[in-house]
């Protein structure tokens, strides 16, 4: 499975990157306008450091979003453009699979939402499970659904699990088999961790301070 970085942070991505596990970022222009920073110069700085950086585009009607598309698919060839699962959204997806622009087809809720967007050549889609979790449905549920579905069709479109709360989100979109999850820095943090692993590194250094006394 493929592991993104949820953020608009280039520091961050540069910290991630350092382990040798980062694949992409996913970003929007909600997070950047959250860090402050210029939207681009954001996007080309974090292609330094990953091979995959989807960039939202901002218009809702699919001739802003085609002109948005062709602009940003120029800033670098690691750019992958984020378009929104609307109908303007899918004549978009079409019409970049026909110029050989890669998306992602963000704010995906359903299997039919899925099935549309890889059919109008997202190469990308992404369900948003934390969001579904919160008004109660299972998100995680979704994951599983569209991945069956998959299973019956030759869809080469991947299955990016977005919006992810915790750790556990992460360990069930790899034994469910999505093809990436992406993950905001605070969780991907805690992937690393375990109480046991800290326990036995305990132990050894504490053995082997004795046997250099």
């Amino acid at each position: 499975m493929k592991l993104f970085l949820d953020t608009a942070n280039v520091d961050q991505v540069a910290e991630i990157a350092a382990w040798g596990v980062l694949d992409g970022v996913t970003t929007n222009p909600s997070l950047v306008a959250k860090e402050g920073k210029d939207f681009k110069k954001t996007v080309l700085k974090m292609c330094e450091y990953v091979p995959s950086v989807s960039a939202q585009v901002t218009a809702t009607d699919a001739d802003g979003m085609k002109k948005q598309a062709v602009e940003m698919s120029d800033w670098h060839t690691h750019v992958i453009v984020k378009v929104p699962m609307t109908v303007e959204g899918l004549k978009t997806l079409a019409f970049c699979k026909e110029k050989g622009i890669r998306t992602n087809c963000t704010l995906v809720f359903s299997v039919n939402q899925a099935v549309l967007a890889a059919k109008a050549g997202a190469t990308i889609i992404s369900p948003f499970v934390g969001r579904l979790d919160d008004t109660g449905e299972n998100g995680m549920a979704l994951i599983a659904q569209i991945l069956q579905a998959w299973s019956h069709y030759a869809f080469p479109t991947e299955v990016l699990v977005a919006s992810t709360r915790n750790p556990d989100h992460i360990t069930q979109a790899a034994t469910l088999g999505a093809h990436i999850a992406t993950i905001p820095y605070e969780v991907m943090k805690k992937l690393p961790l375990h109480p046991l692993t800290d326990a036995g590194i305990k132990k050894f250094m504490d053995d082997w301070a004795k046997v250099r006394k």
